[in-house]
């Protein structure tokens, strides 16, 4: 497929999870790593259930023109990558994440097919992440703007770009083990300008025949590629990854000297509820799910991918299957049973099924964790994941600006206080993106700008901006702060913030109805929240400081970001965070003498960001 936060200390949610397979393969090193003697059919197995890194890394479009792989990375509404993204799938249950890529992102159009080195590095980050999570991974060529859809009528010029590729893809990964499996491509192998299986069976051989060539010649590439690649288990990708035209006599699995081939199919059947969001010339719009028929339905398919393929020792992937969310109109216990549904039904015949799931979707990347607990747990009860408790992590500290605290400048944007520069590690926005005229896409963009950073070379210092996009389906914006400002050119620079505070501002629209100027969007910014990262330890024990010193709630005569973990904790549990009456005092520095809340943690720690000069606040 393509297309009001606790605002004091951030409570990072570490979800321990236990995962229990009839296979105990442990996980080795990305690189340089021995192939273990499994069979494809094992593998598929071990993996258990998983998740698409959907409308990311494949983000594609001429209209983006980005000069770096972010710019990519964001367009189609995802925050940047994080290592603890990555680490959440891991903690929600999931065994193996799909990793769509369109490679073709800032390659030179120069005939060469060369992929950008910067754009394999980021993929190739993102996949270390992944390995290093605990998860398989899986890689392919998704979409890429479309150019595989030109292959009857330019077969040759084609299939030179997708050797090239696929060379290089290989050569990059070679000596990774074998947790990381190379797809063929996604959902565009067979075209209707060749065959229209709705209108007879013209053409049908030479469709048929063009798939088998290309699932072949990608076999043929990755085992004579060298490293690794020779026993690496590869995902083949079905007919259009349906399932009724790849259980057709016609398509053929690709010779494998290697016999370490799964295939790919995906659902997302019926379409009325599994992909509209409202009616269309050829479907209505259905909001619900579940009736005998389409429960019999499903296993029908899934019975016919059984018989086809795995009783015939070929091992199966649902590389994809899911349905709109209820905000998109479903009813939110029908789109609970699908899944679970789905993925019940292909895990019970051994096959693996991956969601498919996009920003502002079933995983929360800003949170790390599934939005929906319920279909979390649901979906671990069938592959025999559990998920723990979560723990506390005191290392991250977060000071959250409700919109109407900002003041504003003379062009109505907003002034972001920035606190301690140094710690600061990211910025999440909240925002409301609208379209008055209820246009079929619709985005902009805007930035967090400063008016001075300075570069670490000790050169002069200059105004920069951190951009972001959002969409129509975006509720949180993520800005990293990674020490890399672009100038007026957009050239990147190490540099350091050399200002006390932002400008949070919005610049462009686009719609399906205003293209050049999106007329009909609105963006409501709705509050912002400031990362601290912080290393530092509770106090609980040692010499007590017996004097008044506001703030100073674990009594060591200092006032630092010690003292605010231990306030919050302290709320959150005192009987296990427990403080000494003189640090009850001090720690009591809003409103005076009514007990510690919330607004003393917060106004602790805008004193340790240096955002209020003394405590307490009254004083």
């Amino acid at each position: 497929m393509m297309k009001k936060a606790v605002s004091i200390l951030s409570m990072v949610v570490i979800m321990v999870v236990s995962i229990t397979s009839g296979f105990t393969f442990s996980l080795a090193s990305a690189e340089s790593a021995e192939m273990r003697n499994i069979t494809t059919m094992e593998l598929v197995r071990d993996m258990g259930i998983g998740i698409n890194l959907g409308n990311t890394l494949e983000a594609c479009g001429d209209w983006i023109n980005g000069k770096t792989p972010s710019d990519y990375e964001k367009a189609w509404g995802s925050p940047i990558v994080t290592k603890e993204m990555i680490e959440g799938y891991k903690n929600a249950g999931f065994g193996v994440l799909r990793i769509p890529v369109a490679w073709s992102n800032m390659m030179e159009n120069d005939g060469n097919y060369v992929i950008n080195s910067d754009y394999m590095a980021r993929v190739t980050q993102v996949v270390d992440w992944t390995l290093d999570a605990g998860l398989y991974a899986i890689i392919n060529i998704h979409y890429d703007n479309g150019w595989v859809n030109k292959f009857p009528e330019n077969e040759n010029e084609c299939m030179k770009r997708y050797e090239k590729m696929w060379t290089q893809i290989c050569d990059n990964f070679k000596n990774y083990n074998d947790y990381l499996m190379f797809e063929s491509q996604n959902e565009e192998l067979g075209w209707e300008t060749l065959w229209n299986k709705w209108a007879g069976t013209e053409g049908k051989d030479e469709s048929y025949a063009l798939v088998n060539k290309i699932n072949q010649k990608f076999v043929d590439v990755v085992r004579n590629s060298g490293g690794n690649n020779d026993k690496r288990h590869l995902l083949i990708s079905g007919y259009n990854t349906g399932i009724d035209v790849t259980c057709d006599s016609l398509f053929k699995m690709p010779e494998d000297p290697a016999k370490r081939c799964a295939i790919s199919v995906h659902y997302y059947s019926p379409p009325t509820f599994a992909i509209l969001t409202e009616d269309a010339d050829w479907g209505k719009c259905q909001t619900t799910w579940g009736t005998a028929q389409e429960i019999a339905d499903l296993n029908r398919e899934m019975d016919m991918m059984k018989t086809t393929f795995v009783d015939n020792g070929i091992p199966v992937i649902i590389g994809e299957y899911g349905c709109p969310t209820e905000k998109e109109g479903k009813d939110l216990e029908s789109t609970r049973l699908f899944l679970s549904s789905v993925c019940e039904a292909a895990y019970s015949r051994n096959m693996c099924p991956v969601l498919w799931d996009t920003p502002g979707g079933r995983y929360d990347r800003f949170d790390c964790k599934m939005t929906d607990t319920v279909l979390n747990k649901k979906l671990c009860e069938i592959a025999g994941t559990t998920i723990k408790e979560p723990e506390i992590d005191t290392t991250v500290s977060t000071v959250t600006y409700a919109i109407d605290e900002l003041e504003k400048n003379a062009k109505g944007e907003y002034i972001v206080p920035l606190g301690d520069t140094k710690k600061l590690k990211k910025a999440v926005i909240d925002v409301e993106v609208t379209s008055s005229e209820k246009s079929g896409w619709y985005c902009g963009g805007g930035a967090l700008t400063f008016d001075s950073v300075k570069p670490t070379d000790g050169s002069a210092a200059f105004w920069s901006n951190k951009s972001f996009n959002y969409d129509g389906g975006t509720k949180k914006i993520i800005i990293t702060f990674d020490g890399q400002f672009p100038d007026e050119d957009d050239v990147m620079h190490d540099a350091e913030i050399a200002c006390t505070q932002a400008l949070l501002v919005d610049w462009w629209h686009s719609s399906e109805k205003y293209p050049e100027g999106g007329d009909d969007v609105a963006v409501e910014f709705k509050g912002i929240t400031l990362y601290y990262e912080n290393s530092i330890e509770i106090t609980t024990s040692g010499t007590e400081n017996k004097d008044y010193v506001a703030g100073d709630a674990n009594c060591d005569i200092s006032v630092d970001i010690s003292d605010v973990v231990a306030v919050k904790c302290f709320i959150i549990n005192s009987q296990k965070y427990s403080l000494s009456k003189q640090g009850i005092l001090n720690a009591d520095v809003e409103g005076g003498n009514n007990g510690i809340n919330m607004q003393d943690v917060l106004a602790i720690q805008k004193y340790v960001l240096t955002i209020i000069k003394a405590l307490p606040v009254n004083s």
